[in-house]
């Protein structure tokens, strides 16, 4: 699984309950996007999640 390179957001776990209340494993992933960033005078590709992206923590390339 992909982790954010900026504020290490990843997968968390949880449990799933229906409408009648039966319970299940689930996964929540992160909306992780590969982007080129501009980092110390050289391009870089980062996993980057769009939160990190909307709120320009990075700058891209």
């Amino acid at each position: 699984m992909a982790k954010c390179e900026v504020c290490s957001k990843d997968v968390h776990f949880g449990i799933k309950v229906s409408h009648s209340h039966r319970r299940a494993n689930k996964m929540w992933k992160a909306n992780i996007k590969k982007v080129k960033v501009a980092h110390k005078g050289a391009t870089k590709t980062m996993n980057v999640c769009t939160r990190c992206l909307r709120s320009n923590l990075v700058t891209r390339a």
